[in-house]
C-alpha cells in the first residue's frame, strides 16, 4: 500500500493515553510522516504545559519510526496548510465524539487548501478512556495502570507535584 504523505494527528493530549497511542500507531503505518500537533489553547485549563505534554509524547511513541512532535497554537487549517499536510486523523470512540467531530470536520474542509481529514475508530478495549478521566483518577490516587502508556505513567508520578498549570486536586 503507498503511504499516504505527512498526516497530522493534533489534540491537547493532556495527558496522551494508551487510546491516543493506539490512534498514532495506526496513522503512523499509513503515512510517511506522522506529526502528533500538541495544541495550545488559552481556553483550555491544562494540567500539563505544552512542552510536557509533547515529551510525554515523544516517549510514547519513541519506538515509532516516522513520528515528530509539534506545539502549535491557532487554526488548525493554518497549521495544515502552512506545512503541507495530506489529512488530518481524527480518532472517535463513540457517536457523540462523531456528532463533534463532523462538524470539525466539515469545516475545516472549507478551509483547508487540500487536505482531507479521516476518522479511525477507536479499538473497543480504549473507547472508555479520555484524558479527563484519567487525569481525574491520577489525581485522587486511583490506579490508571494500563490506561496510559508505561512512560507516560512514570513521567506523571516524577511531576506529580510539578506542573505548573493546575492544582492537584481541582481538576
Amino acid at each position: 500500500m503507498k503511504k499516504m504523505g505527512k498526516l497530522l494527528y493534533a489534540g491537547s493530549f493532556d495527558p496522551i493515553t494508551n487510546g491516543h497511542l493506539d490512534v498514532a500507531l495506526r496513522a503512523a503505518a499509513l503515512a510517511e510522516e506522522l506529526v502528533v500537533g500538541v495544541l495550545v489553547n488559552s481556553e483550555k485549563k491544562a494540567r500539563y504545559t505544552a512542552d510536557e505534554r509533547a515529551q510525554m509524547i515523544r516517549l510514547a511513541t519513541s519506538e515509532i519510526g516516522n513520528v515528530t512532535v509539534v506545539c502549535f497554537e491557532g487554526l488548525l487549517a493554518d497549521y495544515v496548510n502552512e506545512h503541507d499536510v495530506t489529512a488530518v486523523v481524527r480518532g472517535l470512540r463513540a457517536t457523540m465524539d462523531f456528532e463533534y467531530e463532523i462538524s470539525l470536520a466539515q469545516m475545516n474542509a472549507k478551509l483547508f487548501r487540500q487536505a482531507e481529514t479521516i476518522f479511525l475508530m477507536a479499538n473497543p478495549s480504549h473507547s472508555f478512556i479520555s484524558s479527563s478521566i484519567v487525569k481525574e483518577v491520577f489525581a485522587l490516587g486511583g490506579d490508571i495502570g494500563g490506561l496510559v502508556p508505561e512512560t507516560v505513567y512514570d513521567f506523571m508520578c516524577r511531576n506529580r507535584n510539578n506542573s505548573g498549570n493546575a492544582s492537584p486536586h481541582k481538576l
